[in-house]
C-alpha cells in the first residue's frame, strides 16, 4: 500500500463517514504501516485535496463531458487527487499521477472510468499552464460562499483574500519550551546537533518554530518531555493570564492540555491547577501530557464549565475559560472546517456566555478571568464578552501584556495572515477587589 493509496482510503473516509482529515491520515497511516516518508507524501496528498478541493472541481469540470456530480464519487475522489499532484505538486511528475490514477481506477471502480480518468487528467497536464483563472474568491481558495461571506463580516474586504490565502498555505511547526526541563538555547543545540531544522520563533519567548522533522513523537526530546506543540495565538493565553508561582487556577475547557502546561511552566510548577474537561477520555490525554512534561501541579477531572460546583467559588486567582467555538480560527490546520454547515454558529454565543457566566463565579476578588476562542467571529468574541460586562459590572477588561499586541484595551483578535498565528481571541477581564 503506498501513499496515494492511503490519502485515497482517507479521502474516501472524509466523504462516507464525515470523519477529520486529521484523524482519518492518522487512522490509515498506521493501517497501512507507512515509513515516514509515504506518510509525509500522503497526508500532503490528503490536505491538498481538502484544501482546494472546490478549485480542483473547477479545473476537472472544463474536461468533462458531462456533469461533476454524475460521477461515481470514489472517481471523482481519484480525479482530485490526481488533479492536486499535477497542479499543486512540483515534484511529482504529471505521468506518475495519472497512471496511479488509472490504476486506481481499474481497481476501484471499472475500465470505463479508468478512460474518463486518463483522458480528463491527460488533458489537464498538457493545458495546465494556460488554464484560466477561476471567476471568483470561493472556488480560487475552495472556500464556499457563506463561509467566504462569514469571512468577510469578520476582517473585512481589505484582509479577506490574505486570510483565505493564508488558509491554504502550511502554518509553521511551533512548539513551547518545557523550561522546567531545558532553555530554549539548549533545546536548540540538541535538535540542531540531531539535524532537526528549528529555529528560535521570532516573537513569541520559549518557543521554537521547527521545520521538516517528521514526526514529532518520534523525537527523543519530545519523549523525554522537552517540548510540547503549541501554536503562540494559544501560547499567549498563559502570558495574557500573568500567572505567578504559587498561584491558584481553574482551566476549565482545558483538553488536550496545552495551556495548562503553559500555566504550569509560567508558575514554575508550584501552586495548583484544575484542568477539566467535559469528556471523559479527554482526561487521561491532559494527565498523559502533564506526566510526560513532569508537571505535578495539574489535577485532571471531567467537568461540564457550564454547571456550578459549590466549593469552588470564589477559590480562584485566575480561571482560564477557552470555550468551543465555531473553530474558524484554524481552518490551515484543519481544512475541512471550511465546508461543515454554518447553522449552528447562531447558538453558540449562548453556549459561550452560559459558561462566562458560571466560570466568574469561581474568580476571587482581584482575580483575573480569561476569555478565549480559535475563531475570529465577532459574536462569539467580542460579542460575549460586551454581554457578560453588562450583567457583572464587577468585572472589567484589563489591557495585556503581549508581545506581539503592545497595545491593546484588554482584547485581541489574532489572525494567520497578520500575526502569522491561528485565528484566536483572547481578552483578559478582571474582577473588582
Amino acid at each position: 500500500m503506498g501513499a496515494r493509496d492511503t490519502a485515497l482510503s482517507a479521502l474516501i473516509a472524509c466523504r462516507t463517514q464525515n470523519a477529520w482529515a486529521d484523524g482519518a491520515i492518522k487512522e490509515y497511516t498506521a493501517r497501512d504501516r507507512l515509513d515516514a516518508r509515504e506518510a509525509a507524501l500522503a497526508a500532503r496528498l490528503l490536505y491538498s485535496v481538502v484544501q482546494n478541493r472546490m478549485l480542483l472541481d473547477f479545473y476537472i469540470a472544463s474536461f468533462l463531458k458531462g456533469k461533476l456530480k454524475d460521477l461515481q464519487p470514489v472517481v471523482l475522489d481519484i480525479l482530485r487527487l490526481g488533479a492536486a499532484q499535477i497542479l499543486l505538486f512540483d515534484k511529482v511528475p504529471d505521468s506518475a499521477a495519472v497512471n496511479e490514477a488509472v490504476n486506481q481506477s481499474k481497481r476501484l471502480a471499472n475500465p470505463r472510468a479508468a478512460s474518463l480518468v486518463n483522458g480528463v487528467l491527460r488533458n489537464l497536464s498538457r493545458q495546465k499552464e494556460s488554464l484560466p483563472q477561476p471567476p471568483e474568491l470561493s472556488i480560487k481558495y475552495s472556500s464556499p460562499a457563506p463561509v467566504t461571506e462569514l469571512l468577510r463580516h469578520c476582517v473585512g474586504d481589505e484582509l479577506l483574500e490574505p486570510l483565505l490565502r493564508s488558509h491554504n498555505e502550511a502554518p509553521a511547526m511551533t512548539v513551547q519550551v518545557n523550561t522546567l526541563k531545558i532553555s530554549a538555547d539548549a533545546l536548540l543545540e540538541e535538535l540542531t546537533a540531531r539535524n532537526i531544522g528549528a529555529e528560535v520563533h521570532p516573537w513569541c519567548p520559549d518557543c521554537l518554530v521547527i521545520r521538516g522533522s517528521g514526526s514529532l513523537e518520534q523525537l527523543q526530546a519530545f519523549r523525554d518531555g522537552l517540548f510540547y506543540v503549541q501554536d503562540p495565538a494559544a501560547r499567549m493565553a498563559a502570558m495574557a493570564a500573568d500567572l505567578k508561582p504559587g498561584m491558584r487556577v481553574l482551566d476549565c475547557c482545558s483538553a488536550p492540555g496545552g495551556k495548562s502546561f503553559a500555566a504550569a511552566i509560567a508558575m514554575e510548577n508550584t501552586g495548583s491547577i484544575t484542568s477539566c474537561d467535559l469528556h471523559a477520555h479527554k482526561i487521561r490525554l491532559i494527565e498523559k501530557g502533564a506526566e510526560r512534561l513532569g508537571i505535578s501541579v495539574i489535577t485532571a477531572m471531567q467537568q461540564d464549565g457550564s454547571k456550578p460546583v459549590e466549593e469552588w467559588i470564589g477559590a480562584f486567582d485566575c480561571v482560564i475559560c477557552d470555550v468551543p467555538c465555531s473553530g474558524l480560527g484554524v481552518i490551515r490546520k484543519k481544512p475541512d472546517i471550511r465546508y461543515k454547515d454554518l447553522g449552528q454558529i447562531a447558538g453558540l454565543p449562548a453556549v459561550q456566555l452560559r459558561i462566562l457566566n458560571n466560570q466568574a463565579n469561581y474568580v476571587k476578588a482581584g482575580g483575573a478571568l480569561l476569555y478565549s476562542t480559535c475563531t475570529i467571529v465577532p459574536e462569539e468574541n467580542g460579542g460575549v464578552v460586551q454581554a457578560f460586562l453588562r450583567d457583572h459590572p464587577e468585572f472589567r477588561m484589563e489591557p495585556m501584556n503581549l508581545p506581539i499586541l503592545k497595545e491593546n484595551h484588554g482584547e485581541a483578535t489574532l489572525l494567520p495572515c497578520v500575526h502569522g498565528t491561528d485565528g484566536f481571541y483572547l481578552c483578559l477581564l478582571r474582577k473588582d477587589v
